[in-house]
């Protein structure tokens, strides 16, 4: 879900593997074994995982500018307390899922300078504005309830490292998607004004929260691959209907409507089948011409630049620390 440019194809040069030794990785991820930093594996394997976490780890970071764009006019302090926790998760989750990519041989200077520089993907949905107090909580509802649809699978996801730092990432993930409906039940039970402007805030992001998941099935180029080697566990589409399966309850529950004429409910297959996505929207902003594209990155770029004085104190620190320690040394010998 936040590794939406998997499904672009890359060229690269061929690796030739040891066929003995694919058959045994392969055996062994048959077998549900986890895959651990020192094991070996397909070259392939490893580029499509630093891929997918960095992306994952770029989305999380990205997705703090714009809940952190109504931190100052959230409109209670118990409010913005929630959200400045919730966002403090999010960095949080980031330097975890670097942390894992960084066990792949990759550091996370590198990753996040791909970032900066445009060369990184991040989840489509967040160069979407907050633009009034609604689409927090639908930020919460809709984008971290998908995010829970998709990442609860990757806690038995086939690499080890990045296994685990998905079970604490999905527990805060429940804790931001029970926020962000409380957020909604709040304003649908308020005046007609809040019931409207959650509305609209829904109106908004339920096409954006559905492409979340990637193209469909039929254009994913790397699903097939992801799955066999179980990195990932259901197919983009599988996920889109499960995730639309549950929150369409819940919107019902709140009293709201649905932005698509043509959902319905299947009897036959118990399923909500919904409309068409505008996937020609989807590959704009994936492409960089969302609306705040630039202004994401633009905003990454500053704030990285206006820390560059804590990590050279950080690291200047560091040296002194070991130079003194060094000079301990040869003296007590």
């Amino acid at each position: 879900m936040y590794t939406q440019a998997l499904n672009e194809a890359v060229e690269r040069p061929r690796v030739v593997e040891d066929p003995e030794k694919l058959a045994a990785f392969q055996a062994r991820i048959d077998a549900e074994e986890k895959i651990e930093p020192n094991d070996w594996m397909p070259e392939a394997y490893r580029r499509t995982l630093i891929r997918q976490i960095s992306q994952h780890a770029h989305s999380e970071v990205v997705g703090m500018l714009p809940e952190g764009n109504w931190l100052t006019r959230a409109p209670s302090l118990k409010r913005k307390a929630a959200l400045l926790a919730k966002i403090q998760d999010e960095g949080g989750h980031g330097l975890y899922l670097y942390a894992a990519a960084e066990t792949l041989g990759v550091s996370r200077e590198e990753l996040y300078e791909q970032l900066l520089a445009g060369k990184a993907k991040y989840s489509s949905i967040f160069n979407y504005p907050t633009l009034t107090w609604a689409d927090i909580g639908c930020i919460g509802w809709l984008v971290d309830g998908a995010a829970i649809m998709n990442q609860i699978p990757l806690c038995r996801t086939s690499y080890g490292p990045y296994a685990r730092a998905m079970i604490r990432i999905c527990k805060e993930e429940s804790f931001h998607q029970r926020q962000g409906y409380e957020i909604m039940l709040t304003l649908c039970r308020g005046t007609p004004e809040q019931k409207a402007m959650a509305q609209d805030a829904l109106n908004r992001w339920w096409w954006p929260a559905l492409m979340m998941f990637g193209p469909p099935d039929s254009e994913s180029v790397h699903t097939e691959q992801s799955m066999r080697w179980k990195i990932k566990r259901f197919t983009n589409d599988e996920l889109r209907q499960k995730f639309v399966d549950a929150t369409v309850p819940q919107a019902h529950y709140l009293g709201l409507t649905i932005p698509d004429p043509e959902l319905r409910y299947d009897e036959a297959t118990g399923h909500w089948r919904y409309g068409k996505i505008d996937w020609e929207e989807f590959k704009r902003v994936i492409a960089g011409f969302g609306p705040c594209n630039r202004e994401r990155l633009e905003a990454k770029r500053k704030a990285h630049e206006e820390g560059r004085w804590v990590r050279e104190a950080a690291l200047a620190y560091a040296a002194k620390q070991r130079a003194r320690a060094m000079a301990q040394k040869i003296a007590a010998e």
